[in-house]
């Protein structure tokens, strides 16, 4: 089947097409009322949910497919299955959030100390949390655990370098690590347990100290805890950043609608897989496009490889002296770009993102780190050690 040919399916055609694709193995049973039999205006409640896809599933089989088709068809149609889910309104999460297993993780170059999100009381007053210091506070997304991640390991250290702020990551890993569209109806729940959490926090630090990030479906996370604190204290976390917020099961309009502008008083989000793991439309008052809107950046043949770029793009850009790896120029296209066809001032994406920023911005990026244009090889080298507990 070509492509061409693909992008005429309807939606009820494209998950009869991708459902066989998609190993069955780990799947799990959907709990009642049985979605499938509520997707009556697709027609297809004759299909057995026992062969929906796990998030593992979803994993394994896309390392073996290149980003575009026919993975953007798989994205696609798994998309549609959870909004037609959702959209029955009798969906439940088949998991029982148990709350008491959720932390912070108070993170620093040589300790990790967690702190329940019910008792959150002893993560500042753990002596080392500085409270005159900014508090950073990262979720990421499925199948990722505060003591089993690269993300949160290697952000720790570059916060950690930098030792200007209060590093916390966190773990709700029990919440999430699900078929992913159950992962998706459990976020809007954790972020107002994160919020309520925050509500304490603000006791001791101010409101415009705190900077939520989120990967993936931790982009989601983060925004609801933005508007639950909002609507607990009426007062706004000043900075969310999103990173290539997940893509299925949100959608504008519908009831799992998450990462969008208002969420704080200010959302940037950076872009990486667009269309297929992540979201490809502006979700903030400023949108970043490295390589521009297509599912592969610089360097990647996988949707996997492009959804963590995000990350590693933002994650560079932490390190003193990185501020200004990513410039950035407003812009309709990366075409445009190119072509020398965006006039005004650059501006950085990142860590020194200006919260003044309106609109899509569009940048090129290496195929391999250092990945910014404004990086140095030397000052990369320099950084290797920096943020790692002394050894004496």
């Amino acid at each position: 089947m070509t492509v061409k040919q693909i992008k005429k399916l309807n939606n009820f055609q494209l998950i009869l097409l991708v459902l066989p694709l998609i190993s069955p193995l780990n799947a799990i049973e959907f709990s009642i009322p049985d979605v499938l039999g509520s997707m009556v205006n697709l027609g297809v409640s004759f299909v057995d949910s026992s062969i929906l896809p796990t998030a593992k599933g979803i994993f394994e089989n896309s390392k073996n497919l290149l980003a575009g088709y026919p993975f953007q068809v798989v994205a696609s149609s798994i998309n549609a299955i959870c909004s037609q889910a959702v959209g029955t309104n009798n969906v439940k999460s088949k998991y029982t959030p148990d709350i008491s297993k959720m932390s912070f993780q108070l993170r620093t170059a040589c300790t990790k100390q967690s702190y329940p999100l019910l008792n959150p009381e002893g993560l500042w007053k753990s002596k080392d949390f500085d409270p005159n210091k900014k508090v950073v506070i990262l979720a990421t997304g499925w199948t990722t655990t505060v003591n089993g991640s690269d993300t949160i390991d290697l952000f720790s250290k570059a916060y950690s370098c930098r030792g200007d702020v209060n590093f916390v990551a966190i773990d709700a890993a029990q919440f999430v690590d699900t078929l992913y569209s159950w992962s998706a109806f459990n976020t809007g729940e954790i972020g107002a347990i994160i919020a309520r959490s925050l509500v304490k926090l603000l006791d001791v630090v101010p409101v415009g100290n705190i900077h939520l990030i989120g990967h993936s479906l931790g982009a989601h996370i983060v925004g609801a805890t933005g508007r639950f604190l909002h609507e607990y204290t009426g007062q706004r976390i000043p900075h969310i950043t999103g990173l290539d917020p997940a893509k299925p099961c949100f959608n504008e309009g519908e009831t799992l609608s998450g990462l969008m502008r208002g969420d704080g008083a200010f959302v940037d989000v950076i872009h990486s897989n667009s269309g297929v793991l992540g979201k490809r439309e502006p979700l903030g008052d400023v949108d970043f496009y490295p390589d521009g809107t297509g599912p592969l950046p610089s360097g990647c043949l996988t949707a996997i490889c492009a959804h963590s770029r995000s990350w590693q793009y933002y994650l560079e850009s932490i390190y003193p002296g990185n501020e200004l790896n990513f410039m950035s120029a407003q812009c309709n296209s990366i075409s445009s770009l190119r072509d020398k066809r965006c006039p005004g001032v650059l501006q950085p994406m990142g860590y020194a993102v200006p919260h003044f920023l309106k609109g899509s911005y569009f940048l090129e990026v290496k195929s391999s780190e250092p990945f910014g244009y404004g990086s140095s090889e030397n000052r990369t080298a320099e950084y290797k050690n920096c943020g790692l507990c002394p050894t004496s």
